[in-house]
């Protein structure tokens, strides 16, 4: 069974690391970068503040990449 499409969505923080913050549903009918700001946006409950940076990663590509 293929799951439905989502991101899994990581923040980056101060000292360059990057902190999985949760993941998120795709929403059907949105461009690629709304979608991935949608996604941050319904992960973290918030908008983005200035400064902060995110990473929507889409959740298939993160399971392939977990393929050794």
């Amino acid at each position: 069974m293929t799951p439905n499409p989502g991101f899994v969505v990581f923040r980056q923080l101060a000292d360059g690391t990057w902190e999985l913050v949760g993941e998120a549903e795709r929403q059907p009918g949105l461009t690629a970068k709304r979608a991935r700001q949608k996604a941050v946006v319904d992960a973290t409950g918030c908008e983005v503040r200035a400064g902060e940076v995110y990473a929507a990663v889409l959740r298939s590509e993160w399971r392939v990449s977990l393929d050794i």
